[in-house]
């Protein structure tokens, strides 16, 4: 039998990849720690097998956010339409030493007109989050766990995201209060993005056991808000709220950067955590344009401020539109972008930015400092 689904599984394979846009299936098992109930879990180990199956077939991790809400239903099929995830079939699901596994077969269709193809990678700067009410951290002393997981954002963004690229965390406050602060700490560091936040419940409630050790389980919920770089405006907001496990004594002192903090049940829910804020901000941001600035001019010869890390490409043509402000009857400032002739081409690029050469000589003199381009399909 294990012979015969092999093999239906190994034709499937070869008659997907004859198709196309490439659509495969993919078997991949998905684990997650039991903490509350085994059907928390189920779903939890299902979303990281969706990752894990999304991630190597090349399609937008941004949308499995629109999944997650169905996959609280306990199925052993799943059937979706519109989406790069065309079915998910539920093989095993089996609990062992306290941890979920959930093996999957999924068909994925790869869509080559996802938003991401054709736009720059945006830079984020994280801000080391607070703890909201700092007595809530004396179990275990973990004062640091706001900065630490900032950092673990961070390295999220860096290492693992198809939009962002990370510019690594800041200790400078960021709130709604402050936009001019926030709009100079992004002109200094040339962050697109902010994120900020507030760590706001670490309690927890213990079960006291006699012959045994006392369960105790933590909550941890967090609250966050990403401001633009250009205007120092909040643009979007999200809380988040988890419990899991804490395995360490009571008397304790935690060191929040150990592998053996972030190796524990609870540890791992918070990077299970740090995951699915990529994932958020990757559906949510990564269609937002990212649009290469002059920065600086010299005859032909212009610099602007994306670069190689953020995905420019040697030979890539831009369309130039000019920009311009206004006061408009209400007397409020008003931004303008119009189209231009003009196009140029990228000749040198650089880690943060690059040079483009105008293709029009003729018309280079229409050029100012700020406007923008787009990449040209």
């Amino acid at each position: 039998m294990k012979k015969i689904a092999t093999y239906l599984l190994s034709t499937l394979c070869v008659v997907a990849s004859a198709l196309p846009a490439s659509a495969a299936w993919y078997e991949v098992t998905g684990t997650a720690t039991v903490v509350s109930s085994d059907e928390v879990a189920r779903i939890h180990a299902l979303e990281d097998a969706i990752y894990r199956a999304v991630g190597f077939a090349g399609a937008d991790i941004g949308s499995i956010s629109n999944l997650t809400p169905f996959l609280e239903s306990n199925r052993k099929e799943y059937q979706f339409t519109g989406h790069e995830v065309r079915t998910i079939l539920i093989e095993q699901q089996k609990v062992r030493g306290g941890v979920m596994q959930v093996k999957a077969k999924i068909d994925i269709y790869p869509s080559a007109s996802t938003c991401r193809v054709d736009q720059y990678k945006k830079t984020f700067l994280i801000g080391n989050f607070d703890i909201a009410s700092p007595q809530q951290a004396v179990m275990g002393q973990v004062y640091n766990l706001g900065r630490d997981f900032s950092e673990v954002i961070s390295r999220q963004l860096g290492q693992e995201s198809l939009s962002f690229v990370s510019l690594g965390t800041t200790n400078y406050e960021i709130g709604r209060t402050f936009p001019q602060r926030t709009k100079m700490i992004a002109e200094d560091t040339g962050a697109h993005y902010i994120v900020a936040g507030a760590i706001t419940d670490l309690t927890a409630t213990v079960d006291e056991k006699v012959f045994k050790d006392d369960i105790i389980n933590r909550q941890f919920a967090l609250e966050i808000q990403v401001y633009d770089g250009k205007t120092g405006h909040e643009i979007y907001q999200q809380n988040y709220r988890e419990v899991a496990r804490w395995p360490f004594s009571r008397t304790s002192q935690v060191d929040t950067r150990s592998a053996r903090f972030w190796a524990s049940t609870y540890g791992d829910m918070m990077l299970r955590l740090s995951r699915n804020i990529m994932l958020d901000l990757e559906s949510e941001l990564s269609c937002k344009m990212t649009l290469p600035q002059v920065v600086a001019k010299f005859g032909n010869n212009l610099t602007i401020d994306l670069g190689r890390v953020h995905g420019v490409e040697k030979g890539e043509q831009l369309q130039l539109w000019h920009t311009s402000s206004f006061i408009d009857q209400h007397g409020l400032p008003r931004n303008k972008v119009s189209q231009s002739n003009i196009t140029v081409t990228v000749s040198r690029v650089y880690e943060q930015e690059a040079e483009v050469t105008v293709d029009q000589p003729d018309l280079a003199g229409a050029i100012q400092i700020g406007d923008v381009m787009h990449k040209e399909l």
